[in-house]
């Protein structure tokens, strides 16, 4: 059972939050709850599950050495030997050619083209490209970018060009708010944050220049949604809604109403950067902080709502 556990944690299942990313377009397209659509979508979860946990495996093998040395990280399955790495080699050829040919069987030719996309940089990201500051922290966030245009080619759904800008500027965040919590935990937990060999970029990153990449990327984020949620929302609502709105909200956008939102989560992402001294995993942030989750949840509901309800309310 130990040995099972270790595996099911080194696939990172609370990572596979970031696959909700493939079901945006569908969902602002207002095309999610059709059967088809939604079959597509989750085909297209299941498929990025299994390779982006395939990646992980082969991750963990090839930084096993530097993570001994971290103070975190040297409790990985495949750093402290519970798991080995010819183990964990055959199992992440199981999941990515699943991945591939299950999707090939059952999805779009360019899902299939964007999914054998994400493994070949994730290949490159863990041999190399995770050495390069700045381009490092790009590839994290291009992760972001190929889900989301992987759910769009997956579901058949035009994307829209905010959504796109959008997704930048929160993937941009994430990534480099998660090099400066990697910075801030190291700090914290050794004595010596410059000799521990876990990480090189990790060294060359000033904290003047990832604070000004988080600070831009922010605000960058909030001014892209904003013009998102104003090109984006329902031209009509219902007959229902319109009768107790004044004339002059009689066709509303809506959707900008979900601004103040995500400029709180974002407000609160930071808070949680700086403050709480976390972020390394923007995953453990959202299930952990109580404020962040509800401020998620509350806005995925207002967008269904608005989106999906109100438009109906006849």
């Amino acid at each position: 059972m130990r040995k099972i556990y270790n595996i099911v944690r080194t696939a990172r299942p609370r990572q596979w939050l970031k696959n909700l990313s493939v079901f945006a377009a569908p969902l602002f397209a207002g095309t999610l709850l059709d059967t088809e659509v939604l079959t597509w979508s989750l085909q297209a979860f299941v498929a990025f599950c299994a390779i982006s946990s395939g990646a992980y495996f082969i991750n963990d093998v090839i930084d096993a050495p530097k993570d001994r040395l971290h103070p975190v990280k040297k409790n990985r399955a495949i750093a402290s030997g519970e798991v080995r790495p010819v183990t964990a080699i055959v199992i992440a050829v199981i999941l990515i050619s699943f991945s591939i040919i299950y999707s090939f069987s059952h999805l779009d030719d360019y899902f299939v083209f964007l999914l054998i996309l994400y493994i070949v940089v994730q290949f490159a990201y863990s041999l190399f490209l995770r050495n390069v500051i700045i381009l490092d922290s790009l590839v994290v966030a291009s992760g972001f970018m190929m889900r989301v245009l992987a759910g769009g080619f997956a579901s058949r759904t035009s994307i829209s060009s905010w959504i796109i800008l959008t997704t930048i500027g929160i993937s941009m965040l994430m990534a480099f708010g998660k090099r400066r919590s990697e910075k801030t935990i190291l700090a914290k937990l050794s004595d010596n944050p410059s000799e521990v060999e876990t990480r090189k970029t990790l060294r060359h990153y000033p904290d003047n220049l990832l604070d000004s990449m988080i600070s831009i990327s922010a605000s960058y984020t909030i001014l892209t949604y904003s013009l998102f949620t104003f090109m984006t929302s329902p031209e009509e609502i219902g007959g229902k809604i319109s009768a107790v709105l004044p004339s002059v909200l009689k066709t509303p956008k809506l959707m900008m109403l979900t601004i103040p939102l995500v400029i709180y989560g974002i407000a609160r992402y930071l808070y949680v950067i700086y403050e709480k001294g976390e972020g390394e995993s923007p995953e453990r942030v959202l299930l952990s902080d109580k404020p962040l989750l509800s401020t998620v949840l509350l806005w995925a509901l207002s967008v269904f709502l608005i989106i999906y309800v109100f438009p109906g309310l006849n």
